[in-house]
């Protein structure tokens, strides 16, 4: 395997932990260090559904308690819809411009252009950019400063 594929299998085996019983769409999402520690999250949807929270998101904040955002280098996004038990789909995921904001964050603060592997459910399709690529011009601390 290499290490995009592992890092995908990362993502998908947390979106199939998500909670999305609104949508039925499972997102994973593993956040790699430049040291090859990785953290995962997935989403979780809620009623109020502007509560819920991206897999971006929820492995970010995993990825800040366990070894800083300053660290991150790679990013997996996987996911797709649940049909019939299982999470299916041929198209890749992407990052949510909110999530493509805080991968921003994430870039700034570790000073590495962010690498997004962006997967299908299977893990067959699969897209790799930077974060500067996603979101160019970016709005981030450097504009606070």
């Amino acid at each position: 395997m290499s290490g995009h594929d592992t890092l995908i299998a990362r993502a998908r085996e947390a979106a199939a932990k998500a909670h999305a019983p609104y949508s039925g769409f499972h997102v994973g999402a593993a956040v790699e260090a430049a040291d090859g520690t990785v953290v995962t999250g997935a989403n979780m949807e809620n009623a109020c559904y502007r509560l819920g929270i991206c897999a971006e998101q929820s492995a970010l904040t995993a990825a800040q308690h366990a070894f800083g955002l300053k660290n991150v280098v790679r990013i997996a996004v996987a996911g797709g819809p649940l049909q019939d038990g299982a999470i299916a789909g041929s198209d890749v995921v992407t990052p949510c411009g909110g999530c493509r904001q805080a991968i921003y964050e994430a870039a700034a603060l570790s000073g590495h252009d962010v690498e997004i592997v962006s997967a299908s459910a299977s893990g067959d399709s699969v897209e790799v950019r930077t974060i500067s690529a996603l979101l160019p011009s970016a709005f981030g601390p450097d504009a606070l400063a």
